[in-house]
């Protein structure tokens, strides 16, 4: 039996080709992909498309974006054995950390990809990601689908989407996963690491979670950084400071006169770090004491895109039924980090 994957085409690099006359990238049809592509007919899997009406860059992603994605998926979860989402690489790690927080008790494949280069460049990247995704998109065990989680494929290696970060604009190897080992390997064969796999758990029906909240602000601590900035800090119900090392800043009563002051107004305070590999280890030095006395929550190892992403979904989220903000972020609730003990 074949199995049935949707391809969903938001826009990106993959989706373009070089006028050789002017020299400028310019989308092409995607309904010609099977043209472009024709090795993809050798696949086992059979294919449909599903795109955008307009391409989008993946700057232009957001919330509803991501709505709109996890909405087609919603829709025809039923008829599909995976589906595979092609993207801009910009901001791919943001959409699949918030479909990996959004699309509940997923028990199929998701897959993102892209390129670096144009489908139709001579050198491009695009065709060796595309049919590897779609190999696992379409990836069962019998019944049962091998990958059950929203995964990043890209230049040979699977990674788990809410550990992912785009890295490099130049190299074709653009992403990593620093705080979690790779979910599959492309070579001579294609390999998977079932034992770091993400399982959702059982007896759980699939559903999907719209509720996505826009008052979060990022903010990433500088040395020399005048705090009284903060002070006009807008209404905003989540404040994500990426701090230096382990979860330390400047250790002086400015500092934690400032960070009470935002507590004071209701505001939630995540604090992630600034380093790529390892996470917030708060009383591991003096100067991450502060983040005690001031009721900051760690984002342990997670990444600032799932950071983001995890708090836009749990603020305010009614399906939650008032768990505090705190007790939801302070625990992995799809992979997406670990709990860094000190």
């Amino acid at each position: 039996m074949k199995r049935k994957v949707l391809i969903i085409y938001t826009g990106g690099t993959i989706g373009m080709e070089k006028n050789y006359e002017t020299g400028s990238l310019m989308p092409f049809d995607f309904e010609h992909i099977f043209r472009k592509i024709p090795e993809m007919n050798l696949l086992e899997c059979e294919v449909s498309l599903y795109s955008f009406p307009e391409p989008l860059d993946s700057s232009d992603v957001g919330t509803e974006e991501w709505k709109r994605i996890a909405g087609c998926i919603q829709e025809r979860y039923e008829d599909y054995d995976g589906f595979l989402i092609l993207h801009g690489t910009d901001t791919m790690s943001y959409t699949a950390s918030a479909l990996s927080f959004m699309l509940k008790n997923l028990k199929k494949p998701v897959i993102l990809t892209g390129s670096q280069l144009p489908i139709g460049d001579l050198r491009t990247d695009a065709k060796e990601n595309l049919l590897t995704s779609l190999y696992y998109a379409s990836l069962y065990d019998g019944n049962e689908a091998v990958i059950q989680e929203i995964a990043l494929y890209f230049e040979y290696k699977l990674l788990r989407g809410n550990r992912s970060l785009k890295h490099s604009a130049e190299y074709f190897d653009a992403y990593q996963s620093p705080n979690y080992p790779v979910l599959g390997q492309s070579g001579v064969h294609l390999n998977i690491d079932k034992e770091v796999l993400y399982r959702p758990p059982s007896g759980e029906d699939f559903y999907c979670d719209f509720h996505l909240s826009t008052d979060v602000l990022f903010v990433r601590i500088f040395p020399g950084m005048n705090l009284k900035h903060f002070s006009i800090l807008p209404t905003v119900k989540v404040l994500v400071l990426q701090v230096f090392g382990s979860g330390t800043i400047f250790n002086n009563k400015d500092t934690e006169d400032t960070l009470m002051k935002i507590r004071d107004k209701g505001i939630e305070i995540v604090v992630i770090s600034q380093c790529v590999s390892g996470g917030i280890a708060i009383g591991k030095y003096s100067n991450s004491n502060i983040f005690h006395k001031v009721g900051a929550i760690s984002g342990h190892n997670i990444t600032a895109e799932a950071a983001i992403t995890k708090s836009m979904h749990i603020m305010g989220n009614p399906n939650y039924k008032n768990q505090p903000f705190a007790s939801l972020f302070e625990r992995p609730l799809c992979g997406e980090m670990d709990i860094i003990n000190i």
